[in-house]
């Protein structure tokens, strides 16, 4: 097995077991996992809850793209590595003159002691896998998201990372806006 595949096993291990522990402390997702009929609905459910548990530890992307009948420009929002611990991958998805979409990936990581984000741009951001800890100056306490919490942040409005989960990390879609666009 290639290094690359083992880190794929790996990581599927690490989601089934993160969605097995969940399951264990919610109730009502041990419910409807009790209820899934087949593989599929169960791959589906855990997606529900930012878990890529379908994907089959040998596949490669291109693999898996292919057997789901998938383009060639189609891409896949889950399908890559964390990055290594404390730090956060930001990719472009797609832009314009006056926009611009993110997928940004963070791995145990929080904005360095002191620091502010005071963006010119407004930013809508989704929680699609993990959870995450935010700090808003003009607020007293912190602000919790999780998988499927979604926040609009106004231009310079002052806030910070606290704390986001470790591998497999949280993962974002972020929308950047100007004001006026």
């Amino acid at each position: 097995m290639a290094e690359a595949q083992l880190q794929q096993f790996l990581n599927k291990i690490q989601q089934l077991n993160a969605f097995v522990a969940l399951s264990e402390a919610q109730p009502a997702l041990r419910d409807a996992l009790r209820n899934c009929d087949s593989h599929h609905e169960v791959v589906a459910l855990a997606a529900q809850f930012g878990f890529d548990i379908g994907r089959r530890w040998g596949d490669t992307i291109a693999a898996s793209a292919a057997e789901s009948s998938q383009h060639d420009d189609q891409a896949n929002l889950f399908s890559h590595p964390c990055p290594g611990d404390g730090t956060e991958q930001i990719d472009v998805l797609a832009q314009g003159a006056q926009w611009r979409l993110e997928r940004i990936h963070s791995c145990n990581a929080s904005s360095a002691e002191g620091h502010w984000y005071d963006q010119e741009e407004q930013e809508w951001v989704l929680v699609l896998r993990g959870s995450a800890r935010l700090q808003f100056e003009d607020e007293p306490g912190l602000r919790d998201l999780c998988v499927g919490d979604l926040l609009y942040i106004a231009p310079h409005r002052r806030h910070r990372v606290v704390s986001t989960d470790p591998d497999p990390g949280t993962l974002w879609l972020a929308l950047f806006a100007t004001a006026d666009g």
